[in-house]
C-alpha cells in the first residue's frame, strides 16, 4: 500500500474511528486501527466488537484532491500512538508506505515514522447489513433525541435491556425511551420511512449512542440513514458508517409509567429552576440520595434542603402559573438536574399526582418530550 492524504482529512477520520476503539479489549487486533486504500478512497475502521465505525475519505471531493492512492492495499497500525502522531505531524501532506513485511513508513516534511503493523486479514469482518428497513433523519434532530433520552438509561448490567434506549418505529413515527427504573424519557418524532409501515423496534445501547452523538455535528441539518436489522443498526452520514450491536430482551412497557392525571401543576422559568436545584444540592451532594424538597404555599414555590453537618438552605421561587392542591414532595436533585438541563425551552410544566406518585416534566411548547422521575419519601 502507498499513498498520499491530506492532514487535516486523516486527522479527522482518525478521530472518528477513535470512537469505537477500545485499548482494554480482549481482542488485542482490536487496539488497532485498519486503513485501506483503493483507487477512490481511503477506508479507517475501528471496531470494539460493540460498535464499528468506518470513515471514507475520498480521493476527490467537490472538486478537491484528498487523496492519491499510488498502490492499493491494507494496513492495521497501533490505533493509540498513530492517532497521537497525525495530529503532530509537521506538513499538510502526510504520505503513508507499507511494505511486504506490514512495516509502515510514515512521513511529512523532514518527519519520518515507522511502524510495525498487523496483519489485516487477521482483522474481524464488520456485518453485512441488507438495508432493507431504513429511515432518514436529519443529524442535528437525531443528536438532540440522543441528547434528551440516553441520559435516563440505566448503568447497571443486573437488567443489560435497560442500558438502552428503545426505538419504536410507526406509522412515519419515531418514539425514544429510556428509563433505569427510577426516572423516565420519551422523545417523538416524525420520520421519513418510506414505504415502512410495519411496527418496528429495536433497544440500542446507550453507550453507542453517546458515541454516535460525538461525531454528529451541531446545527448540522443534512439527514443520515438508519438501518435496522434484527441484531445491528447502521447510520450512514458524510462518508462515516456507524454500526452498532442491538440490545436483546424484552423492553418493559413504559407506558403504564406515565400517569394520565394531575392533582397540582406548575409551570415554571426552566433555567431558574435550574439554578434553585443546583444551589439546593450544595447542601445536600452530601447527604443519602442527593434530597431536595419543594413545596407550594401562598401560590409561591419553595426549594430547599438541608445536611445534618452543614445547614439548611430555602429558596422562594414565582411560578409562571400554579393549579391545584398544595403539595409537598422530595426528589433526586441530580435526576431533576438532568433533565432540566435536556430541555432547551424558557418555561417547563410539572404535574405532580401525590407525594410518592411520579413527577411529570413538560417543555412548553414542545409536546414530543416527555420526562419523569420518582419522588423520594422524606416526610
Amino acid at each position: 500500500m502507498k499513498c498520499s492524504v491530506r492532514k487535516d482529512k486523516l486527522a479527522g477520520a482518525v478521530g472518528q474511528v477513535m470512537k469505537a476503539v477500545s485499548l482494554k479489549t480482549t481482542i488485542p487486533i482490536l487496539t488497532g486501527i485498519k486503513i485501506t486504500a483503493d483507487p477512490e478512497k481511503l477506508t479507517l475502521t475501528g471496531s470494539n466488537s460493540d460498535i464499528s465505525i468506518k470513515s471514507f475519505i475520498l480521493t476527490d471531493e467537490k472538486d478537491e484532491e484528498n487523496a492519491v492512492i499510488e498502490t492499493a492495499g491494507s494496513i492495521i497500525l497501533p490505533s493509540q500512538i498513530f492517532s497521537e502522531l497525525v495530529r503532530k505531524l509537521p506538513e499538510d501532506t502526510v504520505h503513508l508506505s507499507v511494505d511486504s513485511r506490514l512495516i509502515t513508513t510514515i512521513t511529512s516534511g523532514s518527519t519520518e515514522f515507522t511502524l510495525n503493523g498487523l496483519d489485516p486479514d487477521e482483522y474481524p469482518v464488520l456485518p453485512s447489513i441488507e438495508e432493507k428497513d431504513v429511515f432518514s433523519i436529519r443529524k442535528d434532530l437525531l443528536k438532540d433525541v440522543i441528547r434528551q433520552t440516553v441520559y435516563a438509561v440505566s448503568d447497571s448490567e443486573t437488567r443489560p435491556v435497560l442500558t438502552g434506549v428503545k426505538w419504536t418505529l410507526q406509522n412515519h413515527r419515531l418514539e425514544c425511551v429510556a428509563t433505569d427504573s427510577h426516572r423516565l424519557s420519551q422523545r417523538t418524532i416524525p420520520i421519513d420511512s418510506g414505504n415502512q409501515a410495519e411496527k418496528k423496534t429495536l433497544v440500542v445501547p446507550g453507550a453507542s449512542l453517546n458515541e454516535l452523538a460525538k461525531i454528529l455535528d451541531d446545527g448540522d441539518d443534512s439527514s443520515a440513514d438508519v438501518v435496522m436489522t434484527e441484531n445491528q443498526v447502521l447510520f450512514k452520514f458524510s462518508n462515516v458508517e456507524f454500526y452498532s450491536r442491538l440490545l436483546d430482551g424484552n423492553y418493559p412497557d413504559t407506558s403504564r409509567l406515565i400517569p394520565t392525571e394531575s392533582k397540582t401543576t406548575l409551570t415554571l422559568a426552566t433555567k431558574e429552576l435550574y439554578k434553585a436545584i443546583e444551589r439546593a444540592s450544595l447542601l445536600a451532594k452530601g447527604e443519602r440520595n442527593n434530597v431536595v424538597k419543594l413545596r407550594t404555599e401562598d401560590g409561591t414555590v419553595e426549594i430547599s434542603s438541608q445536611s445534618l453537618e452543614l445547614g439548611r438552605v430555602f429558596e422562594t421561587l414565582n411560578p409562571e402559573k400554579m393549579e391545584g392542591e398544595p403539595l409537598r414532595i422530595s426528589f433526586s436533585a441530580k435526576f431533576m438536574m438532568d433533565a432540566l438541563g435536556k430541555i432547551d425551552s424558557e418555561n417547563v410544566e410539572i404535574h405532580f399526582i401525590g407525594p410518592m406518585r411520579p413527577i411529570i416534566i413538560r417543555p412548553i411548547g414542545e409536546d414530543d418530550i416527555l420526562m419523569l422521575i420518582l419522588p423520594i419519601r422524606t416526610f
